[in-house]
């Protein structure tokens, strides 16, 4: 388990990233998305467990054009706003970008060519602008937060999207669930799981967010899921 940097598309700076690796060669590389706290030890210990799967994990540092290496607590109500100002100041194309150049340095640089992303709370968004805008082969967004407001870009989705929606998240009303429901229950390459009474941050590996028993069997979805679509 190590600390890189990898460059940029444009060649304008370097991307801060944990990298997991398995033993012996990957049988794919899963990107592992930051929710807006940070590449914590949450996300590490995910990459990590990604890397005993098999896969080469990659979790970069979103942030790092605003602030590299945050790792803040949403227990705490001054680092829940740290994170969430960090969130509206993002620019979530440029991530893209980023996204793509972590792509590319995998394929290129590591030599595993088949790539999923799964991605948390802001990564769910982040999933599926991933889904819709680059050559990932697979991605899995948990939360689905602000998807609603994405759903014309549903088109570009070409390869294999899972979302987890939890029912009860405050982040993502009622209303929102069911744009998501409606725009893409009947989308061929997309599958939806709905987790009825669940909140926000349900499968997060560390504190009173986690429910144990939504959290594996989302895990467990998701392993299935990127086992058929990258191996």
């Amino acid at each position: 388990m190590t600390n890189t940097e990898i460059p940029t598309l444009d060649g304008d700076g370097m991307i801060p990233a944990y990298v997991a690796r398995p033993e012996g060669t990957p049988r794919g590389a899963i990107i592992v998305q930051q929710e807006i706290f940070g590449v914590d030890a949450g996300i590490r210990r995910k990459a990590d467990s990604w890397a005993a799967k098999g896969y080469l994990a990659v979790a970069p540092d979103t942030f790092w054009r605003q602030k590299p290496g945050i790792e803040l607590s949403p227990y705490v109500e001054e680092e829940m706003q740290q994170a969430l100002n960090h969130m509206m100041a993002h620019d979530f194309d440029i991530g893209i970008r980023d996204i793509e150049a972590v792509i590319y340095w995998i394929r290129r640089e590591e030599g595993v060519p088949k790539i999923g992303l799964v991605g948390f709370c802001m990564g769910g968004k982040i999933a599926y602008m991933v889904a819709a805008r680059t050559d990932i082969d697979a991605s899995v967004g948990y939360y689905g937060v602000m998807i609603d407001q994405m759903l014309n870009e549903k088109h570009a989705i070409a390869r294999p999207l899972m979302l987890h929606i939890p029912t009860a998240d405050h982040f993502v009303d009622a209303a929102a669930q069911k744009a998501i429901h409606d725009g893409l229950d009947d989308h061929p390459r997309v599958t939806l799981w709905d987790y009825e009474g669940l909140d926000h941050g349900f499968a997060a590996e560390i504190g009173a967010r986690r429910d144990e028993a939504g959290a594996e069997l989302a895990d467990k979805r998701t392993a299935e899921f990127f086992a058929e679509a990258i191996g």
